[in-house]
Order: structure tokens, then C-alpha cells, then sequence
């Protein structure tokens, strides 16, 4: 298989979807890669690097493109890159379809196989290729959320650890899966009151147990939403339904009752965010802006602010995934693994993804169906 490596061109997106060593896996498997000049600078690795462990190194977009049976990248294309893909090519990346009309347009016009990081699915419920990142996001988005609340960036002048003698500050989690998790971990280190709020009740036995009683679990309902964001110094929304818009959980009316100069900082965003006053995507650029009083961070690739860490993590769980798509071919591959076969959004023009068929009004068509009727 040819697989094509693409240098990511979101705002301050340094990631890059394979490292030289993920190249030299591929290679040794037989495979060919073509890698875009500089797609690795933003992370530390030189085109030297990736050459040195086997690949092709291009500087004509287009014409790697044109090459490559399979796409790799880090974060879901862009419009300006529509033009680039071929009819019929497979994309391996991060999709969040559910929000993206226009993407969701252009893979089903193009019948591209759209494969999709965070939809990919074990049967125990658990997503190992979105895992990383959350893991990474849910623990900047204390460190982001810590740096806002300084007076100079627009927060009312809040340490999170406090000091003996003053309180110290409320951390306030809506959701507690891998991504609340990691920001209770980094809240209660750094000295914060954690709550957590989740609808599962066993989810949050598991949060009580494994913190030793060291945050506050509510069951996630509307009185109890309501009372802990009104405390909130610091709210995190970490909602996540697999591949669905992220329903919206904070009200504009509870938003309003928040301190002035608190900072909300809502993870769910790449999903339309779980916050109703989150009404725009940031950039590391500007990354935040206030409303209410509030100072609201809605950044949508957070883990790309420290792109060599994300990237090792990231490569370690897509990467066998990969090998397999290559050594089988993407229809083998799919119809023989039930989890990467969740992973599949979209195929020969169709939405394979029942959320995101849902989510623009769209016809779903059952993804193991399909592949079988080719056949």
C-alpha cells in the first residue's frame, strides 16, 4: 500500500500523524510512504529522519495525493485541502463529523473511506485511539484553565492551590471519563476542591475509589449542574458521546450566575462543545474570549500545544491499527477487527456512522453491510 503522510495546517497544529520510527514500521511491513517536506518540524523530526527510515520525501502536495491508496493525519482536513483528495482514497485521522457539515459533504461526494480516530471502539465501551489525546487534554485543560484565572489574562486573580489561610479554588468537572479524569488528577495536584459530575452513578463509585475521597461526585442533573457551576472558579465540560454532537449540559442562564472573572474551558469542543455559551472555536491564536464575565477557552486541538509528547502518544495507539489496514487492505481489515470497523464514518458515498447521519439529517447505511455486499 501507498500511504501518504501530510504535514497538518490547522492553526498551530504540530502534530504529525506518523514519527520516523512509525515510517520504519510501515516500510519493514513492505509498505511505501510518502512523507509532505516539513510534515514532522512542528514535533522535532527532520525530513532526513523520516527519509533515513525508509520514506519518500515530497514537496508537491498535490502529487502525493495523487499517489497515495491511504491518507494519514492528525486532525480532520480542512477546505482548503479538499481539492487535493482522489476518488475512492481511504483517510485515517480525526474526523468530528457530527459538527462538520461541509467535510461530510466532501467525503461522501468523493467516496472517500473516512476512518475516524475517536470513533474507533472496543467492546468495552472504551475508545483507544481518542484515549491519548484525552488523556493530554484533560490534563492542559487545568494547567490552561490555572493560567486564565491570573488577573493579567483576564481571570479574577485565583491560585488554585490557594495558601495556608486562604481557600483554596473550586475545580468543577461536567463529566468524568478519560478526560475528566486526567483534569481531576491535575486539579487535586495542584491543590484545587475537584468536583466531578457524571450521569453514571458506578462511573462515579470508580472516580470516588480511585481518589481516595479527595473530590466531590454528584450525579449529573440539571438542579446539581446548576448549583456546582455557580461555585465554579474554574469549569471544565468533558462530555463525550462517540462520534455525536456533545449535548449541551450548561445552560447560557447558568453561565450567567458564574463568578466574574471565572474561566470555562470546554474540552468537548471538536464535538460542538457541551457549554451553551462556547458559540465559536478558538485558536492557540486567541485562545479564549469573555462573555458574561466569563472567560471562556475553547481551543479545538489542545494536545497539538505540546505536539511531540501528542504525537509519540498518539502513534502508539493508531499505529497497529495501521499495519493491519495496510498489510489486509482497508475492506479486510475492517470486516476482521468489529472495533476499527467502528472507526468507519463514511464508504463508497454512504455515512457509516449512525451519530453523524443523525446529526445532519442524513441516510445511515449499517457500515458491516455494505463491505459485505462488495464482496
Amino acid at each position: 500500500m501507498i500511504i501518504g503522510l501530510v504535514t497538518e495546517i490547522k492553526n498551530n497544529e504540530h502534530r504529525v500523524g506518523l514519527t520516523p520510527g512509525g515510517v520504519g514500521e510501515l516500510v519493514r511491513h513492505g509498505h511505501q510512504v510518502l512523507v509532505e517536506k516539513n510534515a514532522g518540524m512542528g514535533s522535532g523530526f527532520e525530513d532526513r529522519q523520516y527519509s533515513e527510515a525508509g520514506a519518500t520525501v515530497l514537496a508537491d502536495k498535490k502529487a502525493l495525493f495523487d499517489q497515495a491508496d491511504l491518507i494519514v493525519k492528525v486532525k480532520e482536513p480542512l477546505e482548503s485541502e479538499y481539492d487535493y483528495f482522489c476518488p475512492g482514497q481511504a483517510l485515517y485521522t480525526y474526523l468530528h463529523l457530527s459538527p462538520n457539515l461541509s467535510l461530510t459533504r466532501m467525503l461522501l461526494e468523493k467516496r472517500i473511506t473516512g476512518i475516524a480516530y475517536e470513533t474507533v471502539q472496543l467492546n468495552n465501551g472504551q475508545l483507544p485511539l481518542l484515549a491519548p489525546m484525552s488523556e493530554i487534554a484533560g490534563r492542559m485543560s487545568v494547567q490552561i484553565g490555572a493560567s486564565l484565572l491570573q488577573k493579567y489574562n483576564g481571570g479574577m486573580g485565583i491560585l488554585l492551590g490557594g495558601v495556608p489561610g486562604v481557600a483554596n479554588g473550586e475545580v468543577v468537572i461536567i463529566g468524568g471519563g478519560v478526560v475528566g479524569t486526567n483534569a481531576a488528577k491535575m486539579a487535586i495536584g495542584l491543590g484545587a476542591r475537584v468536583t466531578v459530575l457524571d450521569v453514571s452513578k458506578s462511573r462515579l463509585v470508580y472516580l470516588d475509589d480511585i481518589f481516595s475521597g479527595r473530590i466531590r461526585t454528584l450525579i449529573c442533573n440539571e438542579y446539581n449542574v446548576t448549583e456546582a457551576v455557580r461555585q465554579a472558579d474554574l469549569l471544565i465540560g468533558a462530555v463525550l458521546i462517540p462520534g455525536a454532537n456533545a449535548p449541551k449540559i450548561v445552560r447560557e442562564s447558568v453561565v450567567r450566575t458564574m463568578k466574574k472573572g471565572s474561566v470555562i474551558v470546554d474540552v468537548a469542543i471538536d464535538q460542538g462543545g457541551s457549554i451553551e455559551t462556547i458559540d465559536r472555536i478558538t485558536t492557540h491564536d486567541q485562545p479564549s474570549y469573555e462573555k458574561h464575565g466569563v472567560v471562556h477557552y475553547s481551543v479545538a486541538n489542545i494536545p497539538g500545544a505540546v505536539p511531540r509528547t501528542s504525537t509519540f502518544a498518539l502513534e502508539s495507539a493508531t499505529l497497529p491499527y495501521l499495519v493491519q489496514i495496510a498489510n489486509k487492505g482497508v475492506r479486510k481489515a475492517l470486516l476482521e477487527d468489529a472495533s476499527l470497523l467502528k472507526g468507519l464514518n463514511t464508504y463508497a458515498g454512504k455515512i457509516t456512522c449512525q451519530p453523524v447521519a443523525v446529526s445532519h439529517g442524513l441516510e445511515y447505511t449499517d457500515s458491516e453491510s455494505l463491505l459485505q455486499a462488495e464482496h
